[in-house]
């Protein structure tokens, strides 16, 4: 069966209006809406601690937005983290409604936490703007493992599923979705996954590394350092075609059809209205042209997959389709 997906992190970016006369704006920022919007600086809250993806997009988003300059405003980043990300979005839409100065970055991975935290909020109160990238997932064994290619560990999963362990990040997580997804496409009943979840994919690769897992799952950025040190190999990657300079096979070539990709996104505060939405995406277009935020996409192997307008909103209602139905069958909601 074909079973494909795409997942991702989250992060909320609020503009402070300071009072009195706005700063001189830099010769290369957006010109300002009618209502003069931005005004004062802008702040981007990662609902995540420090380090690990969510936080590092959130530092590369102010890295780039203060190098291109296109806001015209300072920014900085401050971490809340939380339930999977859907505390920095019950921030966003209780404290910051109606404030056209709050914006998210979300993915994936937040429509499965609102899910399985049961959160009273949701993307769907939210005003969606550009999704920017897409990261992969890799699955891996440890460097002294038996299984040398990914088939051999899929026919041991398909005979005693209970038997392969998996680590990953959080339950209900990309990674855990990942794992719900190959035992479907593999004909294994999604229940009798073995998945241990971790804080972080940081966590999940001290335990493949020290051989306490069969295998493990994260993204390919993030666990691909880590094969340097010769503690780990990598089996097989969740695009759709190899990555460019890497020889790790797809899980497609392994024969099942399975491929999901971990996007990022950004989404407004609710009340923003059409203006500041139309201003904010031609602003964040900028910052996706430059060649600094094109240097970021190569340096962390994330993939260029911006989108906006009717086709985003339509890519997050297919999104929202997917993550509920994956996370019904392997029994993390009813």
């Amino acid at each position: 069966m074909t079973a494909t997906a795409a997942w991702s992190c989250v992060v909320v970016l609020t503009i402070g209006c300071g009072g009195g006369a706005a700063p001189e704006r830099p010769a290369g920022a957006l010109a300002p809406t009618l209502a003069g919007y931005p005004s004062g600086a802008m702040t981007i809250i990662a609902p995540a601690n420090p380090g690990g993806g969510w936080d590092q997009t959130a530092r590369q988003i102010q890295q780039v937005l203060a190098e291109v300059g296109v806001l015209g405003v300072p920014v900085e980043v401050v971490n809340r983290g939380g339930a999977g990300g859907t505390i920095g979005l019950s921030d966003l839409v209780t404290r910051h409604r109606n404030n056209p100065h709050t914006l998210m970055v979300f993915g994936q991975v937040m429509l499965g936490a609102i899910r399985t935290n049961a959160s009273p909020v949701s993307i769907k109160d939210t005003v969606p703007l550009v999704r920017l990238l897409n990261e992969y997932e890799v699955v891996a064994v440890p460097a002294d493992a038996s299984y040398q290619t990914f088939a051999e560990l899929i026919d041991d999963f398909r005979r005693e599923p209970e038997r392969i362990s998996w680590a990953g990040g959080s339950a209900g997580g990309i990674d855990h979705i990942l794992v719900g997804l190959l035992a479907l496409a593999a004909g294994v009943d999604p229940s009798r996954v073995n998945y241990i979840a971790h804080a972080g994919g940081g966590e999940a690769a001290v335990a493949v590394m020290g051989g306490h897992v069969s295998a493990g799952v994260s993204g390919f950025g993030e666990w691909k350092p880590y094969v340097g040190t010769g503690r780990m190999r990598l089996l097989a990657v969740s695009s759709a075609d190899r990555i460019d300079g890497d020889d790790t096979p797809t899980i497609r070539e392994s024969g099942l059809d399975v491929a999901i990709a971990n996007w990022r996104g950004l989404v407004a505060s609710p009340g923003v209205d059409a203006e500041t939405r139309e201003w904010l995406v031609t602003a964040l277009g900028r910052m996706r042209d430059s060649s600094a935020w094109q240097d970021i996409l190569l340096a962390n192997e994330w993939e260029d997959s911006f989108l906006t307008g009717a086709a985003f909103d339509q890519f997050l209602t297919e999104e929202r389709a997917t993550a509920d139905a994956v996370l019904r069958s392997i029994g993390l909601v009813e």
